[in-house]
């Protein structure tokens, strides 16, 4: 049950909506990496793995008329999603590219920043892409990447479930569910712990690194449930949770409402130069 991976979420209206909603989830350190890439009116943008757009809003506005962004996605559903929620909010500055980000391509050409959201831990052996994308970029070239911390958060957890709270049970399945489910489709959860240092390793320069959590507050737990809601059946097919144990375990997220809580996962922001 190891078989090759492409994007493991799910790529319908709903699933659009979890991510909007995961870009109001994502807006500090989001505008933060946009803060640290520098970026200026007249900047090309190239944003890998746009989804439906959220990022790409953040992006374009900040550029001026000269700017622009290629926004990459290989899921025609969430390049149709981001086109509707760009429409009025700089749509004239951006254009959808419909690729496989894992596979550098013509679309990169000409890039003085290179982006990327939630994206990389979707990519099997992410650190090839990365290597095969620093010879396609100028020299120069500004890039960041925000990946999630599944793992890291997982130790506080779990010692407070151990010692009083085990109401926090609810919040380590979901994090322990959803790395098994990764992990068994040949992708990793963890690649932003490591990304600072691939990176590195592949020549780019003046890597900087910085982490950022998240409360278990009821926007995070919102998003948890539509997760739950969106991996059902990959979830039940892989032996991870049955139906039934998938529904006792929003019960309890639900229970914990509205929070916050401690957190369930971070966030890696790393940027660089090629």
């Amino acid at each position: 049950m190891s078989e090759p991976a492409g994007y493991i979420l799910g790529q319908s209206a709903s699933a659009a909506r979890r991510l909007e909603l995961q870009d109001r989830h994502f807006e500090v350190p989001s505008e933060q990496l946009l803060d640290a890439l520098a970026l200026r009116p007249t900047d090309r943008v190239v944003e890998l793995g746009c989804g439906p757009g959220g990022l790409t809003r953040r992006i374009a506005a900040r550029l001026g008329a000269g700017g622009s962004v290629r926004a990459v996605d290989s899921s025609a559903g969430l390049l149709e999603q981001a086109a509707k929620n760009l429409a009025g909010n700089g749509a004239e500055k951006v254009e959808f590219v419909a690729a496989d980000v894992s596979k550098p391509g013509a679309w990169l050409d000409g890039a003085d920043v290179v982006v990327g959201r939630a994206v990389l831990h979707h990519v099997p052996m992410a650190e090839y892409l990365l290597g095969r994308l620093r010879p396609a970029l100028r020299t120069g070239t500004r890039v960041g990447f925000l990946e999630p911390d599944f793992r890291s958060p997982l130790a506080r957890l779990a010692h407070l479930e151990a010692t009083g709270h085990p109401e926090y049970a609810a919040l380590r399945v979901w994090a322990t569910a959803l790395n098994d489910l990764y992990l068994a489709r040949r992708i990793s959860p963890a690649v932003g712990a490591t990304l600072a240092r691939s990176l590195a390793a592949a020549g780019y320069r003046n890597v900087r690194e910085e982490w950022h959590e998240f409360p278990s507050d009821a926007l995070v737990i919102e998003n948890m449930l539509m997760f739950y809601d969106e991996v059902r059946g990959p979830l039940e097919s892989y032996g991870i949770l049955s139906a039934a144990e998938n529904a006792e375990q929003q019960r309890q997220l639900r229970a914990l409402l509205p929070g916050p809580h401690p957190g369930v996962w971070g966030m890696f922001r790393v940027v660089c130069e090629a």
